[in-house]
């Protein structure tokens, strides 16, 4: 078993004449004890860990993922809606491979970019590529594209990306252009890529961020389209973590 696995990463990484000797190797001698599969294996497992630990590296760097978080530390104990069997579920990756959005609605501070970036680190270490922007980041940046040129290569990168993390969306109104943007960048993942938007936006009040009806149902048809929704509720981090501090300091003050 352990000269099959060998087999596998020595050509995995192309690496056919070594998996070609060793093969002949095996053939020749089968019964001999001390074989290359004691001595090569543990050089390849090495090998192997080092080009896939690189990889890792690199698509974290051009995921530029807002927070360091991962699905492990997602604390379950605050009542917040969230449930170990959908994110069990989501940490198989199967949303990425099959194409599917993943919506993750909740009021403000309540940890939908730590999902989001959570999701995304998973997809990374899943051999994915990902890329988080901030939705007001990504609408200057095709704004910028435009200008300059290069806006059906962005278009193209984006598209190409397994996973495209859509972060604080539906903060204000999108303007003309930025409904046309949005439209296109959804059109060109729909079916190939899968897409994660974060929103405090509940589905009612979507109308008020697309103030063009038709734009709003092409819109929203492509998100929630094959789409998982995480809904986060409770008060925001951000105030809970305000107030500990500030009952701490009155705590040391009285003491």
């Amino acid at each position: 078993m352990l000269a099959e696995q060998t087999l596998e990463k020595l050509n995995a990484m192309k690496l056919y004449g070594m998996a070609g000797y060793m093969r002949t190797w095996l053939e020749r001698a089968p019964d001999t004890q001390v074989g290359p599969a004691d001595l090569v294996g543990p050089l390849v497992d090495a090998e192997w860990v080092h080009r896939e630990n690189k990889k890792l590296t690199s698509r974290l760097r051009n995921a530029r993922l807002r927070q360091t978080a991962c699905l492990e530390d997602i604390d379950y104990s605050l009542a917040r809606g969230l449930t170990k069997a959908q994110m069990l579920e989501l940490s198989t990756s199967h949303w990425v491979e099959q194409a599917q959005n993943v919506l993750v609605t909740g009021p403000t501070g309540v940890g939908k970019s730590f999902l989001a970036c959570a999701l995304g680190q998973k997809a990374c270490r899943d051999g994915y590529s990902v890329v988080y922007r901030r939705a007001s980041r990504l609408f200057d940046e095709l704004a910028q594209a435009r200008a300059d040129g290069t806006y059906p290569h962005l278009l193209r990168r984006l598209a190409k990306a397994r996973v495209l993390i859509l972060d604080d969306f539906g903060l204000e109104p999108l303007g003309t252009s930025e409904r046309k943007e949005l439209l296109e960048v959804l059109e060109d993942r729909y079916g190939s890529g899968a897409t994660v938007v974060t929103t405090n936006q509940a589905f009612s009040d979507w109308p008020t961020i697309f103030p063009n009806a038709s734009c709003a149902t092409a819109l929203i048809d492509r998100v929630i389209h094959h789409c998982d929704i995480v809904s986060i509720e409770g008060d925001s981090y951000r105030r809970r973590e305000a107030e500990a501090s500030l009952e701490s300091r009155r705590s040391r003050r009285s003491g």
